[in-house]
């Protein structure tokens, strides 16, 4: 069984029910997390899962309430004992920074480190992430404040496909990344630069011919629940929820 599950559902600003928004894709010998945030530990134990088990890392752009938690993740892997090499896939903007941030914590001198591998991405449309017998990761740039990539994930067995907009404004990428998509999670932080509300995640919902959308990365506690739904709805004939914490979905 293949399964997404959301660890955060919130914007940057996240309060004690909604963590700032990433997820994880949980395969049979495969468990990649999809940006990294506060204690990775705790968040991956509260959704029944072990940090040990965590093979891979998407990172989609260098904004604190993304990558916040990676850092403790490497050294809480190192001090558990980490022998198997951690993969780390983002585009190069991304990934120099999150060097020069380990750089500063000095993990060249943290005595047996495990290996860990950068993959960086071409900063084109479709670009492949990740490929195996269980799915299909491809990512492509969306239109945020800095470089950041929105993600398709294709699962082979079910014919499924899951779509994640990540942090942008409406542009066509997403709308080609959840092309015919059986899951679609948007964000709806807002009509602002480098965002979306959530009238324009319905249009693009609707766009794409997704089957349902998922509203994430939404203000807590400065929206009422039914009225960013009811404003995607007015543009998306599918079925619209928000996404919560430790929602999970089955591929």
């Amino acid at each position: 069984m293949v399964k997404v599950i959301i660890l955060g559902s919130s914007n940057a600003i996240p309060d004690e029910n909604h963590e700032n928004s990433h997820m994880a894709l949980v395969g049979d010998d495969r468990l990649v997390l999809i940006d990294c945030v506060n204690n990775p530990i705790v968040r991956l134990r509260k959704a029944g899962l072990d940090v040990e088990d965590v093979t891979d890392l998407i990172l989609t752009h260098f904004h604190p309430d993304h990558v916040s938690g990676v850092p403790l993740l490497l050294m809480d892997l190192w001090l558990l004992g980490r022998k198997k090499e951690l993969r780390i896939y983002g585009l190069d903007y991304t990934l120099d920074r999150l060097e020069t941030m380990m750089d500063l914590y000095g993990w060249d001198t943290w005595p047996r480190f495990f290996p860990v591998k950068m993959h960086r991405l071409e900063e084109k449309d479709m670009s492949l992430v990740q490929e195996n017998d269980q799915w299909r990761i491809f990512s492509s740039p969306v239109k945020h404040i800095i470089p950041n990539i929105g993600l398709r994930i294709e699962f082979p067995e079910s014919g499924k496909v899951f779509a994640y907009s990540c942090d942008t404004e409406p542009c066509p990428q997403v709308v080609q990344l959840a092309n015919n998509a059986d899951v679609l999670i948007h964000e709806a932080a807002g009509a602002s630069l480098g965002h979306t509300d959530a009238t324009q995640a319905g249009k693009i919902a609707e766009d794409a011919g997704a089957d349902s959308l998922y509203l994430i990365h939404y203000p807590n506690g400065r929206l009422k629940d039914n009225d960013i739904v009811a404003k995607a709805s007015q543009e998306f004939n599918g079925p619209v929820r928000l996404a919560e914490d430790f929602m999970e979905f089955e591929f």
